[in-house]
């Protein structure tokens, strides 16, 4: 294929997911909005007002960028999986699949509309946060390379996983019992440094935990680990989850159920 058909081909599927999810905005983009205030009344006013301080900060700014990257995380990974996956179910995705469309454009093309949810849930998450409290960016490149590259990392898994189910009840299975687990146990709402010794060693093995803390760094300024380290096994996953899923097109593996 030439540049130009390449350029067709991506933006096609990029303008098609874009239009699903915001078509049915009420389900999509509403939900998040909703539960995230939720997560910012209870646990920031509420019970943060009990907490006091954690690193430093009020409970409630300590807790925001935390609570948006769970929301960039769940949708960049819901999006892909509903989608790819409703594709497999109704036997359209062999249309693309045998056109000359190359699978690393087809990838691409379903990662940055999974990206595109999940950044727009954090962009209305973080205009949610200010009606609570106050954010003063610390470093604004950080921030920006967390987030991108993390919305583009769980969007790679939301592919996997649609292309290893078999039914719809399998697209449910790793957000419930992988990623809501992860998430809540990745110090969201706190730092590592108040668990015991072996705990935090545990804690280091969870890989949600370097995003939230690179993420909170560029916010706020302060991680509970090195943001080099954090920035670079993000990396390391995005080349690893990329390599499984072209080598899974490639063979064809999971398109048909």
């Amino acid at each position: 294929m030439t540049p130009r058909a390449i350029a067709v081909a991506f933006s096609t599927i990029v303008v098609r997911e874009v239009r699903r999810f915001t078509r049915i905005w009420a389900q999509t983009l509403l939900p998040p909005a909703v539960t995230m205030t939720l997560y910012f009344i209870i646990f920031g006013n509420l019970i943060g007002s009990r907490i006091g301080e954690m690193g430093g900060f009020d409970y409630m700014s300590y807790i925001v960028p935390g609570l948006i990257m769970m929301a960039v995380i769940t949708n960049s990974y819901a999006n892909v999986v509903s989608s790819f996956f409703s594709m497999k179910f109704q036997r359209s995705i062999e249309e693309l699949l045998v056109s000359p469309v190359p699978n690393w454009v087809i990838l691409a093309g379903y990662v940055a509309g999974g990206m595109a949810r999940g950044l727009s849930i954090g962009v209305i998450v973080t205009l949610l946060s200010l009606a609570f409290t106050q954010l003063q960016v610390h470093h604004l490149p950080v921030m920006v390379l967390t987030v991108i590259l993390t919305s583009a990392l769980f969007a790679l898994g939301g592919f996997i996983n649609a292309m290893l189910a078999t039914k719809f009840d399998d697209i449910s299975i790793v957000p419930t019992f992988v990623l809501t687990p992860l998430t809540y146990l990745g110090g969201v709402f706190y730092s590592i440094q108040l668990l015991p010794e072996f705990w935090q060693a545990v804690s280091l093995a969870n890989p949600i935990l370097y995003m939230v803390n690179a993420f909170r760094y560029g916010i706020l300024g302060v991680s509970d680990v090195n943001i080099g380290v954090a920035l670079a096994m993000i990396l390391m996953f995005i080349a690893v989850l990329s390599a499984v899923a072209l080598l899974m097109l490639r063979r064809g593996k999971g398109i048909r159920h």
